[in-house]
């Protein structure tokens, strides 16, 4: 399976009157956000109701994340091209374009984002402020980026071998495994789907009892090109204010071995480990998953370079896929593993930490490939410390598992 990306010199720029426009009214934009994609999806899902029951995560538009994501995400891509002097968005639209193909996304849906955004722009900011000009402007950015996108989603669905959009199977479940920290592993046969590669994930569909067909993705765990396909769900319970999540917990309450799915073919641009290079593996809770794809891949390469693997989480009991975790790091000629633990240390065993995971005392390989997960806090946390230490960004690969990937550009 193809990981293709943007191309930075094939993104288009923007025209100098248009970046002088966008530059003057991007404090403005940004100030109103929050309340000009409140009413996008208000307008959007009054219209379109079957995008919130059929393709839009119901628990993220509860939080507001998925709002919060699809601004910033526009406003930080803004940002870029009014500004060469800053790092060119072309990862951020990699990531979105991979997430785009695995739900099915198709250029006929981005004319409906755009009608909605644009009239919600109008209506918070008046007609006066968004001008003939400042509106032909932000125009601009949209299709800058929509037309990115699209061309980099025909390239994934070309390199899937599938038509645009035609991304979903209906399979078998073969296997189910209950994983001790509460994780679920489903297995199942990926006839007809070429081999996934490192650290991919597919989508899975599934249609609540109240009849809404909900779309969540989850990454892959065996061994890439594999004549099955195994992923990873967490369950997730409700706190305080976040709902519980709806389709990890249909998955860990109904599904069963016999059952049929839809599962997409999958996607995902994290790059394949280079041979001979040393690997860095860090991960945060059931951001553990993409790494137990990436070690699959590296036994299966009979990787020899040092292998790093670095893992958080809040106790042995909580640390999902544990023993193939152990397992994996076992079978490398030259692996370590080092793992931080909020409660219950093993305080004889120099490699168990206790508390967050703090990288001052850790000696990353020169030259190494750094591979990050975790929930959002985590990563800008890791970042930060490996920025810190000097190491180029272009060195550290990051996934996460939530809508907000501006936050990795921003």
């Amino acid at each position: 399976m193809t990981t293709t990306a943007v191309d930075a010199a094939e993104v288009q720029e923007l025209e100098p009157e248009h970046a002088e426009i966008v530059t003057a009214t991007l404090p403005l934009v940004g100030a109103h956000v929050d309340e000009i994609t409140s009413v996008f999806y208000r307008r959007m899902f009054g219209q379109h109701p079957e995008l919130l029951r059929n393709l839009f995560n119901r628990g993220n538009q509860a939080q507001g994340a998925q709002q919060r994501a699809l601004a910033a995400s526009i406003a930080t891509f803004a940002t870029h091209l009014v500004n060469p002097d800053l790092p060119h968005p072309s990862e951020l639209l990699s990531r979105i374009g991979h997430k785009h193909a695995s739900l099915g996304i198709v250029p006929d849906q981005y004319p409906i984002v755009h009608e909605h955004l644009f009239a919600a722009i109008v209506e918070v900011l008046g007609a006066d402020t968004v001008t003939a000009d400042v509106a032909a402007a932000w125009d601009r950015v949209y299709w800058i980026m929509a037309d990115t996108l699209i061309a980099l989603e025909r390239d994934l669905y070309a390199g899937a071998g599938v038509d645009a959009g035609d991304v979903f199977r209906r399979l078998r479940v073969t296997a189910r495994e209950d994983d001790p920290s509460g994780a679920v592993l489903v297995t199942v046969g990926a006839d007809g789907i070429a081999g996934a590669g490192a650290a991919q994930y597919v989508s899975v569909g599934v249609t609540l009892p109240d009849g809404a067909r909900q779309l969540r993705q989850y990454s892959l765990v065996n061994a890439p090109g594999a004549s099955e396909l195994t992923f990873a769900v967490k369950p997730v319970d409700a706190v305080g204010q976040n709902p519980a999540g709806e389709v990890s917990n249909w998955i860990r309450e109904c599904v069963r071995v016999g059952d049929l799915l839809d599962v997409t073919v999958p996607f995902g641009d994290l790059p394949e480990p280079r041979s001979g290079a040393p690997v860095v593996l860090i991960s945060a809770g059931i951001g553990i998953t993409p790494m137990i794809g990436i070690l699959e891949y590296l036994v299966g390469q009979s990787h020899a370079a040092p292998v790093q693997v670095l893992h958080a989480d809040r106790s042995e009991e909580s640390h999902p896929l544990r023993k193939r975790h152990r397992e994996l790091v076992d079978i490398l000629p030259d692996a370590s593993l080092d793992l931080w633990y909020a409660e219950d240390v093993d305080g004889d065993n120099p490699r168990i930490h206790e508390g967050l995971m703090n990288l001052d005392d850790v000696d990353i390989a020169d030259g190494a490939e750094i591979y990050l997960c975790g929930n959002d806090g985590f990563v800008q946390a890791v970042r930060a410390q490996l920025t810190g230490r000097g190491i180029a960004t272009d060195r550290v690969h990051c996934e996460l598992f939530s809508p907000n990937d501006w936050l990795l550009d921003a």
